[in-house]
């Protein structure tokens, strides 16, 4: 027997909160749903913290219900305040259009996003066009102020000094419309997105049921940290972008690799389609094993997201990294003329040029506390010149620490 799709969610760790959850389940049991979720494009790409909605939206799509991806070009330019401490930056409607056309494109290595399978809007069809005084007296009278401030978003911004911006205000009476347009015009039912979008996707169903007496529906994610407290998607020296001219196929595959042994399991159950059985079977191996569970976690992500040849050649290039065999040449590289070689480099220059670590300060340190690698063999003088002999065919592999690592290539 075919699982509701809504379990399948659930199971998985994509639900924080649902509205009517036995509404919910019985509506993807009885017919095929379009569900929505919105992503503004205030960047060229979306990053690794993104994979939830999209995933969600992929396991949906597979269970046979209907994707509309909404690029968010009208509501991007006045900006959300959810979860922001202060104003977004404003940009161009040109760069808005463009950063658009990115993100959809990384949508559609997700999901099918035409004909009867699935489609893709964008808001500024509807939003740049609106009359204010229409619209105000249309949809803003179905809004109480006393409501709104309540929300977590409006009251956190409120609290804090730089308040919150009039056109900020007016965020979740666009994200409530977005909602009702997409309802009128494609039966959409049901929206999906961050916790912390919660009151914004109400404030839609509230309006879909005050203008047309229906019932509308919302699910919510949980809002995503790793096991160390982190932000899902960032790291030490920036976010995890899914455009691999940002962060390349090998950066990405070595963000899952080097995943915490805490979240493994919760990582292969959000971010692949691998069956629940073979995830828990995975997320519950230990030593060695658990390595090689973080490989399939590593290789099932960045196959998604880059395809299958990327995703072959960064697990070659990370296994060849780190001691496993493989094919190094599509490690981070970079070019070293064998004549700079032939008069040795300082090393605390080469890591700094290789952009292991980001000053020559950072450099000391790291040789100083022994993480400095030369072809795998460590160094700790802060003196060390690299010569021609610590080639070894015809490169130099440098390593800092367990996980960053650079190949230099020489050549005459």
């Amino acid at each position: 027997m075919t699982q509701n799709a809504f379990d399948t969610l659930k199971q998985r760790g994509f639900v924080a909160q649902v509205t009517d959850e036995p509404a919910v389940r019985n509506l993807f049991a009885d017919q095929q749903v379009t569900f929505y979720i919105g992503f503004d494009p205030t960047a060229s790409s979306l990053h690794c913290g993104s994979l939830v909605p999209i995933m969600a939206m992929a396991q949906l799509q597979h269970a046979g219900h209907k994707p509309l991806g909404l690029i968010g070009g009208g509501t991007a330019m006045v900006g959300d305040p959810s979860g922001k401490t202060e104003m977004r930056q404003m940009l161009s409607f040109e760069a808005i259009c463009a950063n658009g056309e990115g993100i959809l494109g990384q949508l559609r290595r997700y999901l099918r996003l035409e004909g009867s399978a699935g489609m893709a809007a964008n808001n500024a069809d509807w939003l740049l066009k609106l009359h204010y005084i229409e619209f105000l007296r249309d949809i803003g009278k179905h809004f109480r102020v006393n409501e709104m401030v309540r929300a977590d978003a409006y009251r956190a911004r409120l609290e804090r000094e730089e308040g919150l911006s009039f056109i900020e205000f007016n965020y979740q009476l666009l994200q409530a419309y977005d909602y009702l347009m997409l309802h009128e015009r494609h039966g959409c039912l049901l929206q999906m997105g961050g916790d912390d979008q919660w009151s914004n996707i109400l404030a839609g169903t509230d309006l879909i049921r005050r203008k047309h007496g229906k019932q509308a529906f919302c699910i919510t994610f949980p809002l995503l940290t790793t096991a160390r407290g982190e932000k899902m998607g960032k790291t030490a020296t920036g976010a995890v972008w899914l455009d691999a001219q940002r962060t390349s196929p090998y950066q990405f595959y070595q963000y899952w690799i080097n995943t915490d042994d805490r979240d493994v399991r919760r990582f292969l159950a959000l971010f692949t389609f691998l069956p629940m059985d073979e995830v828990l079977r995975l997320g519950a191996a230990q030593g060695v094993a658990l390595n090689a569970a973080k490989e399939v976690l590593a290789f099932e992500a960045t196959r998604l997201c880059h395809g299958e040849t990327a995703a072959n050649e960064a697990r070659s290039a990370s296994r060849a990294a780190f001691g496993g065999g493989g094919d190094a040449s599509a490690m981070p590289s970079s070019v070293l003329p064998r004549l700079r070689l032939a008069a040795g480099i300082a090393l605390l220059d080469l890591l700094v040029e290789t952009a292991l670590v980001p000053s020559k300060a950072e450099a000391r340190r790291l040789v100083q506390q022994g993480g400095a690698y030369v072809n795998d063999v460590a160094i700790g003088d802060i003196q060390a010149r690299i010569g021609e002999s610590s080639m070894h065919d015809g490169a130099l592999i440098l390593r800092a620490g367990k996980k960053k690592i650079h190949r230099l290539v020489v050549e005459n």
